[in-house]
């Protein structure tokens, strides 16, 4: 017999979005109801309309392509993983069945019983007992069923969720990320008593005007006479300043079916939300019948919150607020799409912790729970719906067999999320061109909440400044900062520019990032914007059948480096022939959270607070929007260049957002002539929601007093010759590999896709060979002259070795002909023996820096093991370079080693890898580290940009052609 569900074949219908599914509304059941979730039969089908086998067993919620199946996960960015067109899916359709038998409890005798499922990819077929019950599409928004007339209380009920891999929902779900398939959400099963609330929206203003509009029906048929709505805020505590209303009959708000009352009241003295207050207010909504009895209780965390757009700025509470964003997936590299309540706390209080304040669901409704920590934490959200055509994108966007699964996904998204104070903006999707089915789901979405904007980026793109296009804010991807200034600046603009995507944090990156919030802060209509991504996508992979680890691979990674045997797997590494490679690994974390680099940078230019020192006269800045600076403590360091430092107590002043203060110097500064830094570091005063007392939150620094260097003089006498080996090269005790020119890093991933790798390697800079052309002794010094034949002409280095006491001073200089007009460094490397484990320095740390990313690194005196200075990003690249470093050593255990003084603030870098092994490698799993030392010194460093997906460094930071000269100064300690 045919499955009526089946029959209908619903993975190739556009048109249908459901059947049999409820409304979607914003009474959250969760708390109340039993679970599902745990271990189900499984089997995996190939097509949905195969004959069903075997069973084996599956963890719900996961997804089955991390369960050890065969069909393994596949990464796409924008391609579709199949050929065919909208809105057919492939015949080969892997298809999973999940059943399990429920107890349904007797006391449910008479109750409204509801289904839930908390999210599935991509069609759900819903069956109990064998009986059809249901349909759903959307991949990332929960679909309930009513059971009641399926199931008989006290009996135990046999539950199949069919879910259907591919469909025609697919092509609107073509988001940047890995397709998996299964139940990647919680399974619910709950009761209500017949008479229930429907639905609740809650809304709010700033001087404290809550209003409550209810919803109510009666699973039975018309409702009863003589219910009512009651309500309270915060309990006991607020109820001498709260008053309820609701409608009655007279008002022409009850309906034979449906029934509707609204709540009000004014809070007195209230106390608003916002990002760095999130207030906070508990709200109990009460259906009773007439004898009083409660039939139905909604629990809401109420913040109250304006939001608005005047001219072109974007508003929260009348203050215009900087949008300090990053996207967000729902990922886990053990499960997949499946995530926990406490990994997203975790997610969030880490954000939180490294400055930002604003999260766009990319490119979907996240888990619900996210917005719940979201309102408690405090960020501003971009709640996105689950739109994204990207491979179809210009088809899709004016296909009306599309139009109704447009408006259901925005629809359902905006009735389960309206009550949330974080939600500040609603999008339409992302990446689908634009059309009439965007108007026509902007058109639904403006009638319902007229109380918050809606973006969409295909909208905008088209003219950032046109106010008839179904976006209320400008908000481009990834445009040049320089192009965000001069429509700022043109007179022409009407919105809030924020951008929805910028600063693509693939591999080493994140160039720029201070020098684009620089124009930002001093650009009045620029706001902010929202970084691409939070996540590395990786996947963990078992090296030995390449299969995903599972949740099996619990503990089996670590400060971003996974266990051996064990690795960090991207697109084409499950086999997949269709797929785009390390570009899923694009986050400012590790794919277990451990935080990149660039996270201190973004926590520096995102603090709180900002240190300015200018004619003698030092100033703190509150840099908030809402509050003081009450909730930090501080303490006062002075770094010196010869290795003192010195350390007080900070009080830091009563300022509100926006104002400044004089403060005095805390230290009197030494007279030796030396340079002297300045820092502040900043904390946490108190225990809070996402960070302990103590808590690190900046660290600003300012600049006493420059430098007065002067390097070490000649060795006079007797003079000592500087040894040097038949090919001109310095012969050193503690050195396997002399010091050579260097014009070539390990392609990171934007010089690999922007386009720069290309020009190094078609100029030869990977394969450079070094002839001596003339070896000069005079009296103490030795001069070597080398040249290097590349295809844009002949670069000449000169290095002058000369004795100093105690050590040997090298004096370099390299000359690229015109045409070399962009390398990616120009300097010396060379290698040490082995046991020199530990790095100090003085100079920017501790943690990695570059050239156009170094504002988060203070600079200091810094101890690291030398194997902590690289950095694991997933597709092995440069990495572990410290900028501005004036001198550093390397020692062994029993403080023997090298010292190294540098002329000026230099970019240093010390690993493990040549830039050969590195360039050479996929996965760090095949990377083998050296014994000893690799040793960069670069007299001028490449910026890292971020052009696999967006601008390339600017040009300050590109290396120019012509004479470039260094000087260093190599002793033994």
């Amino acid at each position: 017999m045919t499955d009526p569900l089946v029959a209908l074949r619903p993975w190739e219908s556009p048109e249908v979005t459901s059947w049999g599914r409820l409304a979607m509304n914003a009474v959250d059941r969760r708390a109340q109801a039993p679970s599902l979730d745990g271990d189900w039969r499984f089997q995996l089908l190939p097509a949905p309309d195969a004959a069903v086998g075997d069973w084996t067993r599956s963890e719900v919620p996961g997804a089955w392509t991390m369960q050890g199946t065969d069909d393994l996960p596949q990464y796409t960015n924008f391609r579709m993983p199949w050929g065919e067109f909208p809105p057919t899916s492939p015949s080969a359709n892997p298809t999973g069945v999940y059943e399990r038998d429920v107890d349904v409890p007797a006391e449910w005798a008479g109750r409204r019983i509801v289904l839930q499922v908390g999210a599935a990819e991509s069609v759900l077929l819903v069956h109990v007992d064998g009986r059809p019950v249901g349909i759903s599409k959307d991949s990332h928004l929960a679909a309930e069923f009513d059971l009641s007339d399926v199931v008989r209380p006290g009996r135990p009920a046999t539950v199949r969720l069919t879910v259907v891999k591919w469909s025609d929902a697919s092509h609107i779900e073509d988001q940047d990320q890995w397709w998996h398939g299964g139940i990647t959400r919680s399974v619910l099963l709950y009761a209500t008593d017949p008479l229930y609330l429907a639905d609740v929206t809650v809304r709010t203003r700033l001087d404290g005007e809550l209003r409550v509009d209810c919803q109510v029906r009666n699973a039975s048929g018309a409702l009863p006479d003589g219910w009512y709505v009651t309500g309270e805020l915060d309990g006991q505590l607020l109820a001498q300043d709260v008053e309820f209303d609701r409608f009655n009959e007279e008002d022409g708000r009850v309906s034979e079916f449906l029934g509707e009352a609204r709540l009000e009241t004014v809070v007195r003295d209230v106390r608003a939300w916002t990002a760095e207050t999130p207030a906070l207010y508990g709200l109990t909504v009460r259906l009773h019948r007439a004898d009083g009895s409660v039939a139905d209780t909604s629990h809401h965390r109420v913040g109250f919150r304006e939001v608005e757009i005047r001219g072109r700025d974007l508003l929260l509470n009348g203050e215009r607020v900087y949008i300090r964003g990053v996207n967000r997936h729902d990922f886990h590299p053990l499960t997949g799409r499946t995530v926990s309540y406490e990994d997203m706390r975790a997610d969030l209080t880490l954000l939180k912790r490294f400055g930002f304040n604003a999260i766009r669901t990319a490119h979907y409704p996240n888990d619900p729970s996210l917005l719940d920590l979201a309102d408690e934490l405090g960020f501003y959200v971009v709640d996105e719906a689950n739109i994204e055509a990207h491979d179809h994108a210009h088809e899709i966007a004016d296909d009306p067999r599309y139009t109704a699964a447009f408006v259901d996904r925005v629809a359902r998204m905006v009735l389960r999320d309206k009550n949330h104070p974080c939600v500040i903006i609603w999008s339409l999707g992302n990446e689908s061109d634009y059309g009439a089915n965007h108007d026509a789901a902007a058109g639904w979405l403006r009638r319902h909440d007229p109380t918050r904007p809606l973006q969409y980026e295909g909208a905008a793109k088209l003219d950032w400044a046109d106010p008839a296009l179904a976006s209320d804010i400008a908000c481009p991807m990834y445009a040049p900062v320089e192009d965000c200034v001069a429509h700022a600046l043109s007179g022409k603009q009407t919105k809030p520019l924020i951008q929805c995507e910028y600063s693509h944090a693939m591999g080493n990156s994140n160039g720029t990032l201070a020098d684009h919030w620089a124009a930002i802060e001093s650009t009045p209509g620029l706001q902010g914007g929202f970084i691409w991504e939070f996540w590395d996508h990786g996947i963990l992979q078992r090296v030995n059948d390449g299969r995903p680890a599972g949740r099996g691979g619990a503990g089996l990674y670590d400060n971003g480096v996974t266990a051996p045997g064990h690795r960090w797997a991207y697109g084409g590494d499950f086999g997949e022939t269709i797929h785009d490679g390390a570009f899923i690994a694009d986050g400012v974390v590790f794919p277990d959270r451990t935080p990149k680099p660039v996270m201190y940078e973004h926590r520096e230019i995102a603090a709180p607070l900002r240190l300015e020192y200018a004619d003698g006269e030092l100033r703190i800045t509150n840099r908030q929007h809402y509050r003081g600076l009450e909730w930090l403590a501080a303490e006062w360091s002075l770094a010196l260049a010869d290795g003192g430092a010195l350390t007080a107590p900070a009080e830091l002043p009563d300022v509100r957002p926006g104002e400044t203060a004089s403060v005095p110097l805390p230290f009197e500064l030494p007279e030796d002539g030396g340079e002297a830094w300045l820092t502040l570091r900043v904390t946490t005063a108190e225990d809070g929601a996402w960070a302990p007392r103590g808590t690190e939150v900046c660290l600003p620094q300012v600049q006493l007093r420059a430098a007065d260097r002067v390097l070490p003089a000649p060795q006079e006498d007797p003079p000592v010759e500087v040894a040097l080996d038949e090919d001109g090269l310095l012969v050193h005790p503690l050195l396997t590999a002399a010091p050579v020119l260097s014009l070539w890093r390990a392609p990171t991933d934007n010089d690999e896709l922007g386009g720069a790798a290309v020009r190094w390697r078609t100029w030869g800079l990977d394969t450079l060979v070094r002839k001596v052309v003339g070896v000069r002794r005079d009296g103490g010094s030795v001069t070597v002259l080398a040249e290097y034949d590349t295809w844009a002409g002949v670069v000449r280095h000169e290095q002058v070795f000369t004795r100093v006491e105690s050590g040997i001073r090298i004096e370099e200089t390299a000359e690229l002909p015109d045409r070399l007009d962009d390398v990616a460094r120009v300097g010396s490397v060379f290698e040490t023996v082995a046991g020199l484990d530990v790095l100090e320095w003085y100079g920017q740390g501790p943690w990695e820096s570059y050239p156009d990313r170094s504002t988060g690194a203070p600079v200091g005196h810094h101890s690291v093991p030398v194997d902590a200075l690289f950095t694991p990003y997933l597709r092995p690249q440069e990495s572990g370079g410290r900028h501005g470093v004036r001198h550093f050593t390397l020692s062994a255990p029993d403080a023997t080693g090298l010292s190294v003084a540098l002329d000026g603030p230099r970019q240093v870098s010390v690993t493990r890898y040549r830039a050969e092994d590195l360039t050479a490698a996929a996965h760090h799993d095949e990377l083998v580290p050296r014994p000893g030392c690799v040793v960069h010194i670069d007299a001028a460093h490449r910026g890292l940009g971020t052009a696999s997906c967006g601008p390339d460094t600017s040009p300050a930071y590109l290396i120019a052609p012509g004479t470039h000269s260094w000087s260093w100064t190599l002793r033994v300690l």
